[in-house]
């Protein structure tokens, strides 16, 4: 089993890879292009709910306390596209800390701590009468900026290798990106290598309500079937979706009003976990057309 793991992250890697250099010996008869797309870099004022919140049984990842604190968010790519294939290699980070004091006593917490790094390749099979469908190949590695206390009270720090293989809509209408994805996931964040099996199904919808509005929804809902070992922390299945409506203010700024909930529920905890974030955003994006 594990040497079909490795091939699906060998693919994922190598697909991309090889698939560039060949094809680049005649790009002169077809179409391409490279952008840089900086999707946003935002500054955003949060409120956070939380359920189930004193249950053990979830990682540091998955906790916030009920605070308002603000959060700083940087979600960028780099984009080769052509006629039958489009390769992305993107970025994402978010942190939130908020420090409060109360009796003399100082306490520390989180919302949100995630690195995310992508490299996703897709090739064109079919051309709709807006957008692609074809399938595709990722390959992410998601980390923290800091460290969580695991149940052993050691320091620890989420570090997850993830690959999946599927089939995507890309660039329609409405859905930038539809897709459905065999999952299998490398966990080295305590050590020992979990290798887990899930599918998931995901999504980026955007809508222009005028010239200055627009609204955006991406998302997604992770289940898992298959483990390698057993920890109380492992996710039977996660969800999430992030909700903003953009409004232009000049030039790449943007003032934005966003609603985001996530939930999940792990193999030892009773009950699921939910977090629904509400607040405002100021944010700035752009993109830099090499060719």
């Amino acid at each position: 089993m594990k040497k079909s793991y490795l091939s699906i992250i060998s693919l994922a890697t190598l697909m991309p890879i090889a698939t560039f250099a060949a094809e680049t010996q005649d790009a002169v008869q077809n179409a391409s292009s490279l952008t840089a797309n900086l999707k946003r870099i935002a500054l955003q004022y949060n409120q956070n709910s939380v359920t189930n919140k004193d249950d053990d049984n979830y990682p540091g990842s998955y906790s916030s306390d009920e605070q308002e604190v603000f959060t700083g968010i940087f979600d960028g790519n780099i984009e080769y596209n052509r006629e039958n294939l489009v390769w992305l290699n993107s970025l994402f980070m978010e942190y939130g800390k908020n420090k409060s004091t109360k009796n003399g006593t100082t306490t520390k917490s989180e919302n949100a701590d995630k690195i995310l790094f992508t490299t996703d390749y897709m090739h064109k099979l079919w051309k709709l009468e807006e957008g692609f469908v074809g399938p595709f190949a990722n390959l992410g590695y998601e980390t923290e900026f800091t460290t969580f206390k695991g149940e052993d009270g050691e320091d620890y720090r989420t570090k997850i290798l993830r690959g999946k293989t599927g089939f995507k809509l890309y660039e329609g209408a409405y859905f930038k990106e539809l897709y459905v994805a065999a999952v299998e996931e490398a966990d080295f964040t305590y050590g020992n290598t979990n290798m887990k099996t899930a599918a998931e199904v995901g999504y980026q919808f955007e809508y222009q309500i005028r010239d200055d509005m627009k609204f955006i929804s991406n998302g997604f809902w992770r289940q898992y079937f298959v483990y390698d070992t057993y920890r109380n922390t492992d996710f039977k299945y996660e969800a999430e979706t992030n909700n903003r409506l953009d409004v232009a203010i000049v030039g790449g700024l943007s003032f934005a009003p966003f609603v985001n909930y996530k939930i999940a529920k792990t193999r030892g905890a009773k009950k699921n976990r939910a977090n629904t974030t509400v607040g405002l955003s100021l944010g700035y994006q752009t993109d830099y057309k090499f060719w």
